[in-house]
């Protein structure tokens, strides 16, 4: 990979992390057009670093919020920072377990796996248009919908399907406002991508080759920088219910990835 790949490749991550077209199938679909070819575990340490940028990109926007959830938890009074800051935990648990549980079949997944991407990219469609006519979106998130979500970002592991999108589509549907669903669809996400990096570090799973550095700090910082603005017009997108125009996105793309792995 080289320096203006990885900044293409972190530009794509930063915009695709929040609107609802799958971070990790533009990712692939990126790396298959550019004709990256990184190993594996090379190809799956951009990503994570890439992630890890959008992360911060999310504690920046909600930095407010992010530092009432923190003192609620610390404070470990039964108000609602706490019982938010709770919420988002048991969101965590499913994707946490999957990513645990099954870390070694998920690398092969970011490997190029492009007819995957284009199939799950048409399901990502379908429930956005479904997500779109929604109505009375005005409750709150509960802990019982903190589960469902959450499911709905472990199945969000799979490249094509978009984490924003399936997490924020699940809210919407189960009757959450659109701006609470918008904001805890960013913040659960959070957490869990920094439990990955640790994790990985701890168990030495990532590897930085001295020549990848450079290549890694560029992709961060595009990522970072382009997820600062992304973020933000996604949450007006979710608030003016303008989700389906990214569905026919989801469908021309995901056909067009999938025509032209069958056509090779």
């Amino acid at each position: 990979m080289t320096l203006f790949e990885a900044i293409i490749l972190g530009i794509v991550q930063g915009l695709t992390e929040f609107l609802p077209v799958s971070s990790s199938g533009h990712l692939e679909l990126g790396k298959a057009i550019l004709g990256d070819t990184s190993i594996p575990q090379e190809s799956m340490m951009f990503t994570v670093v890439v992630h890890f940028a959008t992360a911060l990109a999310t504690l920046v926007i909600y930095r407010s919020e992010v530092a009432r959830i923190t003192g609620g938890l610390m404070q470990r009074k039964n108000n609602e920072e706490f019982q938010f800051s709770m919420k988002i935990l048991l969101s965590m648990i499913p994707a946490a377990a999957i990513g645990v549980i099954f870390a070694d079949e998920l690398e092969l997944l970011f490997d190029k796996q492009i007819i995957l991407v284009g199939v799950m990219l048409w399901v990502t469609g379908i429930l956005l248009m479904v997500a779109d006519r929604a109505k009375n979106t005005v409750k709150d998130v509960t802990f019982g919908h903190s589960i469902i979500i959450g499911i709905a970002q472990a199945i969000a592991i799979l490249p094509g399907i978009s984490r924003s999108g399936a997490t924020i589509s699940t809210s919407v549907l189960l009757g959450v406002d659109r701006n609470k669903a918008a904001s805890f669809s960013f913040l659960m996400v959070v957490p869990l991508i920094l439990g990955k990096i640790a994790k990985d570090l701890i168990d030495g799973g990532l590897h930085i080759n001295s020549d990848q550095f450079g290549i890694l700090i560029a992709g961060f910082i595009a990522a970072f920088v382009t997820g600062l603005f992304a973020c933000q017009w996604m949450i007006r997108l979710v608030r003016n219910a303008q989700l389906k125009y990214f569905s026919y996105y989801c469908f021309l793309v995901g056909t067009a990835a999938i025509a032209h792995q069958v056509s090779l």
